[in-house]
């Protein structure tokens, strides 16, 4: 069974504000095929997820955006959709190096270093996502960055040769779509599973910090709804988090 429908849309493009910006004006102009996307080879206002930007060289990284239709999926459990493209791009990046590891919500790191991150903007209609733009920036063959970034690095600088851009968007999006397939035929704990055992410093105590002050935990789950729960070290009390509700502290 294919899986991609093959009059999807593939779109290329030199500049764009961002893909995810570009790509959702197709699709509420056109509604293409599931699977559909754009590439770009520099994004003027690249995003990241809560206002994060993303900063890029012209034609080094692979900048991507696709859209899917996943019917059914609630939109309290829309966090599934993140698990998926982050395990894709981790293994994706499997292909070339080792010590890829996903550090919440989905950010991708190479040991304590951000390859890649994502922008994921969710249509709700309802109870029901309607449509999801994943949107993918991976760090590939830029060599340096500005020193305003905090800990980037690129497949270029870990493996020391310039990599196929083109060939990785094609990885990641088979990668995507054997999870996707995976979704669709009901194996939702298996992702859930997998996305744990990949996860950045999971199965032992690290520090994090919160409104409160700095303490030591462990990760304990990662709920549907994308909550982080936290198993504290001193009292073994868990505490829930969303998104920049806490922090690692490295």
């Amino acid at each position: 069974m294919e899986l991609l429908n093959k009059n999807r849309l593939i779109e290329r493009v030199d500049v764009v504000d961002s893909t995810n910006s570009y790509l959702k004006n197709i699709v509420y102009d056109k509604r293409p095929e599931e699977g559909s996307m754009v590439i770009a080879k520099f994004q003027n206002a690249g995003r990241g997820q809560m206002g994060n930007g993303w900063s890029s060289e012209v034609g080094k990284n692979l900048l991507l955006s696709l859209v899917i239709y996943p019917d059914g999926l609630l939109a309290n459990e829309q966090f599934i959709i993140s698990r998926m493209a982050s395990l894709a791009v981790k293994n994706c990046l499997d292909h070339f190096v080792d010590d890829i590891r996903i550090k919440w919500p989905n950010d991708i790191f190479w040991k304590d270093k951000k390859i890649a991150g994502m922008l994921i903007e969710n249509d709700v209609q309802g109870k029901y996502i309607q449509n999801s733009i994943i949107g993918i920036g991976i760090n590939i063959n830029q060599q340096g960055f500005s020193e305003d970034l905090p800990n980037p690095v690129s497949l270029r600088q870990i493996t020391g040769t310039d990599n196929d851009i083109d060939n990785i968007a094609d990885i990641f999006v088979r990668e995507f779509f054997l999870l996707y397939r995976e979704f669709q035929d009901g194996m939702s704990t298996q992702i859930e599973d997998e996305y744990m055992l990949d996860l950045y410093r999971v199965n032992d105590y690290y520090w994090f910090e919160d409104k409160d002050g700095s303490f030591k935990a462990k990760i304990k789950e990662v709920m549907p709804s994308g909550h982080l729960v936290l198993e504290t070290m001193d009292e073994g009390d868990l505490r829930q988090y969303a998104f920049k509700e806490v922090s690692f502290v490295d």
